[in-house]
């Protein structure tokens, strides 16, 4: 309930401080690129349930039909204005509205596309799925998105096992200094 009530807290106050850029990242994609602003993309939440995570769109509008679910250093794909806010993390702050609406956590593992629970036994998918899933998590503050998918596995898994309030704090502290360039811990 706690943690509950700080993502709520937090993730208000950072709409509201944080409301010219994402305007600014807003009118970024439509002038590079058109609409839609926003992308949706399911993904599976705390107790498996599904939800609509959203980024700002850093792709171009048909990227599902050209290629995976995933990309790979200088995927053609990626626009021009997607590299940047890619690069600075600005393609997630809509995911703070997820967070609002209860689907998504400040931290916790980062929430997989369907396709992702394959990658797991039935005993891990269950654990994964125990706790609601982050803008942030073990893995992207240790690693950012060099993390390999069994690294990510291991630190959502690990993460699951150890979650606290201290643990989310030092996990948003290292995540913070990743964005800025200062470190990892």
């Amino acid at each position: 309930m706690a943690k509950r009530l700080f993502d709520l807290l937090a993730a208000g106050v950072a709409v509201l401080l944080l409301s010219p850029l994402l305007a600014g990242t807003a009118l970024a994609v439509w002038l590079g690129s058109g609409r839609p602003i926003l992308f949706r993309q399911v993904r599976v939440g705390q107790g498996g349930r599904e939800f609509g995570m959203y980024k700002f769109r850093s792709m171009v509008r048909d990227a599902a039909a050209r290629g995976p679910h995933h990309t790979a250093s200088g995927d053609p794909r990626i626009t021009p204005v997607g590299r940047f806010i890619r690069r600075t993390s600005l393609d997630e702050l809509p995911q703070l509205f997820n967070v609002l609406a209860g689907d998504m956590s400040l931290v916790g593992p980062r929430p997989d596309v369907p396709a992702q629970r394959a990658l797991y036994t039935e005993a891990d998918w269950a654990a994964r799925c125990s706790v609601r899933p982050g803008v942030t998590g073990l893995a992207q503050a240790l690693l950012r998105s060099e993390a390999s998918a069994e690294q990510r596995l291991s630190l959502d898994l690990q993460y699951v096992r150890e979650h606290s309030v201290l643990l989310d704090l030092k996990i948003m502290l290292w995540t913070a200094a990743r964005l800025t360039g200062k470190g990892s811990n």
